[in-house]
């Protein structure tokens, strides 16, 4: 299975839940990293590592696919 291929099939709820959990941690980090107030570099570390968190997971999670073997509810 080619990644392409991978990506379009559908994924199961619970990494979809765990997707978007992903994309907003990356968000929320993104948003205090690019901040415009001077913050201290101990908050600017953890919204870097919140930021590579959820593109991590963000990305783990998509590539989880539904075979159709399984029962999904």
């Amino acid at each position: 299975m080619k990644i392409i291929e991978r990506y379009q099939k559908p994924t199961p709820k619970f990494f979809r839940v765990f997707r978007n959990v992903g994309v907003a941690l990356a968000a929320a980090g993104g948003v205090i990293v690019a901040a415009p107030v001077a913050l201290p570099a101990t908050v600017v570390s953890i919204a870097s590592y919140m930021v590579v968190a959820g593109t991590v997971a963000t990305a783990v999670c998509q590539a989880v696919v539904f075979d159709g073997e399984a029962k999904v509810k």
